[in-house]
């Protein structure tokens, strides 16, 4: 099979020809029709701090997919050749506390596909029979795979009250986008993005904003503090990482408010923990993945309800062999969610 793989350490990837997985037991072999490029792809592409010190080349990267089963283990019962799967990405080990509790998605034994284990940019993955999500046969591949990023955005939304909310969104890529329609799709009463890319200003305005400020233009602390007379959104989701982003979030969550991190910045940062946070009252919130399987079944109903539509924000789509130029349109940003059609 064809496969984009990190063959040895540096940046870049290579397109090779490999064999073929072969499912295990209690596995799924999928043939994969559509395969998203996600930050943490871009990561591994751009072979950065956090890809050299995490993976271990030779890898297939990507995870974000939607594909058909093609052959299933002697011990698979829930699945068959033809239905049409997501994949859950992180493979967790069922066993220890966190994942006996309900906290599986913060596995300390957590195997990520794509990262620590071959993925899903080539033509066949691997997966676990239970990390398999099952889809409409009419659902489009490229839906299917966005599906495990906007459950990031369900699950940022949906950690705490948002119904009759005023919400803040913080960096509008594809993530940030679909939080946007989410947050809206469950009733926040405004939503404000705040987003330096142009072209993500417009999808931001597609997907429902109520306004799109360009935090190079306009500070979006005192936009905010405006539009609530003073007092600051009730709900902050940061998702870009950014330095600048992730401060002024404390700042403008109303007291009591509540401040959702999903963005991971490029290297520690220093906070003023006792006023913008402990004396304030926020309940801030680390967001990990997705709850398993909560949130899965909570972004299914929202694309069955019709109330969130992703579409738009799928700008972009390639062949695996144009990988170069995929990757170089996700690093200028002037993208929403890219996709491999295979």
């Amino acid at each position: 099979m064809r496969a984009l793989a990190k063959r040895k350490p540096g940046p870049g990837a290579e397109l090779i020809e490999v064999p073929a997985p072969r499912p295990g037991p209690r596995e799924l072999l999928v043939r994969v029709k559509a395969a998203s490029i996600c930050g943490t792809d871009l990561h591994i592409y751009n072979w950065d701090a956090w890809a050299a010190g995490r993976l271990k080349p030779p890898l297939i990267f990507g995870h974000e997919f939607g594909g058909t089963v093609e052959e299933v283990g002697a011990e698979v019962r829930s699945f068959a050749p033809g239905d049409l799967v997501s994949a859950e990405t992180h493979v967790v080990c069922g066993r220890c506390f966190l994942c006996r509790v309900g906290r599986a998605h913060v596995c300390e034994k957590t195997s990520i596909l794509g990262v620590d284990r071959d993925g899903a940019f080539a033509e066949f993955v691997v997966i676990p029979e239970e990390n398999a999500l099952d889809n409409p046969r009419d659902m489009a591949p490229e839906i299917a795979a966005i599906q495990e990023p906007m459950g990031n955005a369900v699950h940022t939304v949906l950690a705490g009250e948002v119904a009759a909310c005023t919400v803040a969104v913080l960096g509008c890529g594809p993530i940030g986008l679909l939080a946007i329609a989410v947050a809206r799709a469950c009733g926040a009463s405004r939503v404000w993005a705040m987003e330096p890319s142009a072209y993500r200003r417009d999808l931001a305005s597609r997907m429902g904003a109520t306004e799109v400020v360009d935090p190079g233009a306009t500070n979006p602390l005192e936009f905010i503090l405006e539009r609530t007379e003073g007092e600051g959104a009730d709900v902050v989701l940061e998702m870009s990482g950014h330095p600048a982003a992730v401060t002024q979030g404390f700042k403008m969550a109303r007291l009591g408010g509540r401040v959702a991190l999903l963005g991971l910045p490029s290297r520690p940062l220093e906070i003023d923990l006792a006023n913008d946070i402990v004396m304030r009252g926020l309940t801030v919130q680390g967001i990990a993945g997705r709850r398993m399987y909560a949130t899965w079944y909570q972004t299914r109903e929202l694309l069955a309800s019709g109330q969130v539509d992703p579409k738009p924000v799928i700008t972009h789509r390639f062949r695996l062999e144009e990988f170069e130029e995929a990757f170089e349109l996700v690093r200028s940003g002037r993208c929403g969610k890219v996709v491999f059609q295979l």
